[in-house]
């Protein structure tokens, strides 16, 4: 008698999707972490108290299914009303929220409302969520320093779409670490027909933001997160700022009480102490620069970046062995197999003590 196996009833679809690769999370005495871009330093000390003064019989309660007071809060922040403000489970609920509401999936025949675009490299899960809907994918390759093109460019040589439903940019872009000047987003929003989004999981360590084009276009919705700057990764808080239209699509189709409720209290206290937060900022930027011209001195090109990691392309041996290298060091860094960034290590923005570990351990290296 024939058996079949569980992975046979899985669509075609799914049997042939290549699924996201989160970065490495591994349980070793001793790791300086510098592969997923965490941020360095804990929660402040009232997002602690806040967490654990709600561990407490609302355990058994369901959250505020639309994290309604952090929509509040959120709204004061940025000069909105709550109805432009979407709170989802991290960013990455956000982003597959926009590509099941504002993108057909593709049938026989693609057209420009099933596709979703993005600039190549970036974030490596856009491709997989487009595929899990079924929609059409368009990666746009950036140029060799990963600028932003011109519209002109776009239109001439990089097969960009301008009437595609979703196009989505990362800025600051990952893994290059390159912001893109607002002036040059709006003017890429403005002649594109669907909707953009403009993914800033990294804007708190760069110069400029895009947030005002979420509040003034009503192509644009803007994506944020508490994970990066904010040491809440592992509460999963994430949320988006767009016309009151668009954050009700969204609203539609998001899953009941989709934002935990001890998540909801960590981010309240969040922003309930900024200072502390943009003074890590600062620690964190200051760190970035003093790496880059420590390893700069050692024969490492790194790409300008506005975050809290870098991308840099390493001497002498390849990324590749250089991840070898310093994992037996105990520090673990991200190599990516992309080709255009397979000959760099992306490396994260640690503490001003686990940078000075990271040049130390590239020295050891050379010199060996």
């Amino acid at each position: 008698m024939m058996t079949s196996s569980s992975s046979s009833y899985a669509r075609p679809l799914v049997r042939r999707l290549q699924a996201y690769v989160p970065g490495e999370q591994p349980q070793i005495e001793g790791l300086i972490k510098l592969n997923t871009n965490e941020n360095p330093f804990p929660p402040s000390r009232k997002v602690l108290a806040a967490v654990k003064a709600a561990v407490d019989d609302r355990l058994r309660l369901y959250p505020n299914p639309t994290s309604a007071a952090l929509r509040e809060a959120l709204a004061r922040l940025h000069g909105c009303r709550p109805e432009n403000i979407v709170v989802t489970n991290g960013s990455d609920e956000l982003l597959a929220l926009a590509v099941r509401a504002f993108v057909e999936p593709a049938r026989t025949r693609h057209s420009p409302r099933s596709m979703v675009q993005f600039f190549d490299p970036s974030y490596s899960l856009y491709p997989v969520l487009a595929e899990i809907h079924g929609a059409a994918v368009n990666p746009v390759p950036l140029p060799p320093d990963f600028a932003l093109p011109s519209l002109r460019e776009l239109r001439r040589e990089r097969h960009w779409d301008f009437a595609a439903a979703l196009s989505l940019i990362t800025s600051p872009n990952a893994p290059s670490g390159r912001a893109y000047a607002t002036e040059a987003l709006e003017r890429l929003c403005r002649a594109q027909k669907g909707l953009v989004l403009i993914d800033e999981a990294y804007v708190d360590f760069a110069e400029e933001d895009a947030l005002a084009l979420a509040l003034r276009l009503p192509n644009v919705l803007v994506a944020r997160t508490f994970s990066k700057a904010y040491s809440l990764c592992f509460q999963r808080v994430g949320y988006g700022v767009a016309h009151p239209d668009t954050v009700a699509a969204l609203d539609k189709i998001r899953d009941s009480y989709n934002v935990n409720g001890l998540g909801q209290a960590a981010a309240l206290a969040t922003l309930d102490d900024l200072p502390y937060y943009r003074q890590n900022f600062q620690i964190i930027i200051n760190t970035r620069e003093e790496l880059t011209r420590e390893l700069a001195a050692l024969g490492f090109a790194t790409f300008p970046s506005q975050t809290n990691f870098i991308l840099t392309r390493p001497p002498r041996f390849p990324a590749e062995r250089w991840l070898e290298k310093l994992r037996e060091r105990k520090i673990l860094v991200r190599w990516f197999q992309h080709p255009a960034v397979r000959d760099c290590l992306r490396i994260t923005i640690g503490t001003p003590r686990e940078a000075r570990a990271l040049v130390l351990a590239a020295r050891a290296i050379l010199a060996d």
